[in-house]
């Protein structure tokens, strides 16, 4: 075993300089991720250890830095590419979801596209337009694209690890405001299933779902409940496509009752079909709705209001108490 702590963002580092080091047909790509080593530093040292052939600074074009992805995985290259931020993703969207997406069912299996895009995303940092964008459920909609999204250190470091290794397309939404959070990591240890929750919490009286950086912010008030006598499990999803319904389907048999959250918008956001499959699962176990929480349907504020906007801890333990109150 060989434990390290490290903040979020410097686990994501260990995990590209590992998967450099284990396979040369990685390569990285992006805007600002070689000399700079990422607006958030993720990419520091790479390019200075590896060389610019495998760690590109790329023109500000998302759509050609995907589409170049894309060309680079039909040679038989693992491309993981950045994008700088999470409102940045959209010039790529076509390149995303009508090639890299498609290529697999298009071929009828033939051709496989081991592409990774890291997106930093969600709110917290007092960021400007377009900094603080929650896109996953834009994405989860399109078949053929996984995504995935760590909420600690140990995550970050093996989820992108798991994600590099994988033959299908990956989009890493990484949670910005936990970058420098820190954590334990086993660097030897792979603990399995890319795509599986795990109860970060064991509780009897209410389940909390969420992933990313709102994992966090459920552990808080699943502490802060227990002072009143109360008593939550918390899942880490992991995962928004596919998701696991099991994991959470066996947690609200226990439990009776489920609320979801997330940063991105309520409205058709990933918990209203996490809502709808375990209302469909756990009809006759369920004690209450299933709740939602998350952030409003409008467009993301300016940062003096985002503390408004963002779901936190009074609006879970909020939902909670709606909850138990059936």
């Amino acid at each position: 075993m060989v434990t390290k702590s490290l903040p979020l963002a410097k686990a994501l580092n260990e995990a590209l300089r590992a998967a450099l080091e284990s396979d040369p047909k990685v390569l990285l790509m992006g805007e600002d991720i070689g000399k700079l080593g990422g607006v958030f530093r993720v990419t520091d040292g790479l390019q200075k250890d590896f060389g610019e052939g495998r760690v590109m600074d790329s023109p500000l074009a998302e759509s050609g830095i995907v589409g170049t992805a894309i060309g680079l995985a039909l040679r038989g290259y693992r491309p993981v590419v950045e994008i700088q931020f999470d409102g940045f993703v959209f010039p790529a969207y076509d390149q995303i979801v009508t090639q890299l997406a498609k290529m697999h069912a298009r071929s009828q299996g033939k051709v496989r596209l081991p592409v990774v895009i890291r997106i930093p995303y969600g709110g917290g940092i007092g960021a400007v337009e377009h900094h603080s964008e929650s896109p996953e459920a834009l994405f989860a909609h399109v078949a053929g694209l996984k995504i995935v999204s760590p909420s600690t250190p140990s995550d970050a470091y093996w989820m992108l690890r798991q994600a590099i290794r994988s033959d299908d397309p990956v989009i890493f939404f990484e949670p910005k405001r936990r970058y420098w959070d820190k954590g334990e990591i086993d660097t030897e240890e792979d603990p399995g299933d890319l795509h599986k929750a795990r109860v970060a919490r064991e509780g009897t009286d209410l389940t909390l779902a969420a992933y990313g950086p709102m994992v966090k912010t459920c552990l808080q008030a699943a502490v802060a409940a227990e002072e009143e006598g109360r008593s939550i499990e918390v899942v880490d999803l992991r995962s928004v496509s596919p998701i696991d319904f099991d994991t959470i389907q066996a947690s609200v048999e226990k439990t009776g009752r489920l609320v979801v959250v997330h940063e991105a918008p309520v409205f058709f956001g990933s918990g209203a079909e996490i809502a709808a499959r375990i209302t469909e699962r756990c009809f006759y176990h369920l004690e209450a709705p299933v709740l939602r929480v998350g952030g409003y349907h409008a467009p993301y504020p300016p940062a003096r209001l985002e503390e408004e906007y963002l779901p936190g801890l009074d609006r879970v333990l909020d939902a909670v108490d709606r909850s138990l109150a059936y």
